[in-house]
């Protein structure tokens, strides 16, 4: 079989229905942190998605007119996300300056330095357990979403490149990799719940979800 190239939409188009949606996963969210609502958690699920079928289109649609380039996906991904990034970043570390601990203010570092380095959940992985600072002394514990992202965008284009060029159908390597993930989640929620919750492993096929899609 040959690969399917064909994205969804062009790149320019505007789609209000994602937008949407990207309201309501704001709002679950800020219920879920502000107001305990349960469930409310699943609006990062639904970022996940999204940006999968965003991303995935995009490089589809590069891959259909010739025009791949990873270095030109990391160079937008860079200025989507840098300046925003440096912003956050900085306002976090002079407000912490006035407000956190000398110890808190230590760990604060190298969780800035992990979520400038897009390994954010990496490290928060690490640092669960027993002796684990609660989440209210972790101002940039949501950082851990982008790092699952970023690291996704690593991989994602050169596996798609990868698939293009041996001209094997895209959709079942997307569809694939997309179960292989979830098993793998549900597999390992009951042994190590923050593995499954922390690892890019666990959470592929929510972005992987959005690319079938794509």
């Amino acid at each position: 079989m040959t690969s399917d190239v064909s994205p969804p939409v062009a790149s320019g188009d505007y789609r209000p229905d994602i937008d949407g949606l990207r309201a309501l996963a704001v709002v679950a969210v800020v219920c879920f942190h502000a107001f305990g609502v349960r469930g409310g958690f699943v609006g990062v699920d639904v970022f996940f998605v999204i940006s999968g079928y965003l991303i995935t289109g995009i490089l589809l649609r590069d891959l259909s007119l010739g025009r791949f380039s990873i270095a030109r996906f990391y160079a937008r991904r860079v200025r989507r996300i840098f300046p925003a990034l440096t912003v956050v970043l900085l306002a976090t570390l002079v407000a912490a300056w006035f407000l956190l601990w000398s110890d808190e203010l230590q760990q604060l570092g190298k969780h800035t330095a992990a979520g400038a380095g897009f390994v954010a959940n990496l490290m928060y992985w690490n640092e669960a357990g027993y002796f684990d600072r609660a989440s209210e002394a972790k101002p940039l514990l949501h950082l851990w979403s982008l790092g699952i992202e970023e690291q996704f965008y690593i991989v994602w284009p050169l596996l798609l490149w990868l698939a293009a060029r041996s001209r094997l159908p895209i959709a079942w390597v997307t569809l694939l990799l997309c179960v292989a993930s979830f098993v793998w989640n549900v597999v390992q929620l009951p042994h190590d719940p923050t593995a499954a919750f922390y690892s890019p492993l666990g959470r592929a096929w929510e972005l992987l979800a959005g690319a079938a899609v794509a």
